[in-house]
């Protein structure tokens, strides 16, 4: 099996979503993080959001201090709830080969209104 780039190691610095291989048993797999913080591409204020991965593994799967360091790296961009489920479903289905991936993103309240945007790729 090849090193993991961040398991057991104390770097911070994201150099990709890192991946290993699933027992073939596993059917499915969720992860989900209430700690994620993009920017408004409008106003430059930060968003907070909930992101759930489902994504049903053929043969690979994320590892989450490397998913952890991924979600840092949107942490000053300014993405829009529905561009930012997009593009995890579109990475996450890249480095796994998943045959399916769902992902909702939550944007907690900012002047009285959730919004929240589901994505898909694979099947």
């Amino acid at each position: 099996m090849e090193q993991s780039k961040y398991l057991g190691t104390s770097g911070s610095d994201f150099q990709g979503l890192d991946t290993f291989p699933v027992d073939p048993g596993v059917q499915e797999i969720t992860m989900t993080s209430d700690e994620v913080t993009a920017l408004c591409p409008v106003t430059g204020h930060p968003d907070q959001y909930t992101v759930s991965i489902l994504y049903r593994p053929d043969a690979l799967a994320i590892e989450s201090k490397s998913l952890k360091l991924y979600f840092q790296t949107f942490r000053n961009q300014g993405i829009f709830c529905e561009s930012f489920a997009a593009q995890i479903a579109r990475d996450v289905h890249e480095v796994t080969q998943a045959r399916a991936v769902d992902v909702w993103v939550t944007q907690k309240p900012r002047g009285g209104i959730e919004i929240s945007a589901h994505a898909t790729a694979g099947e």
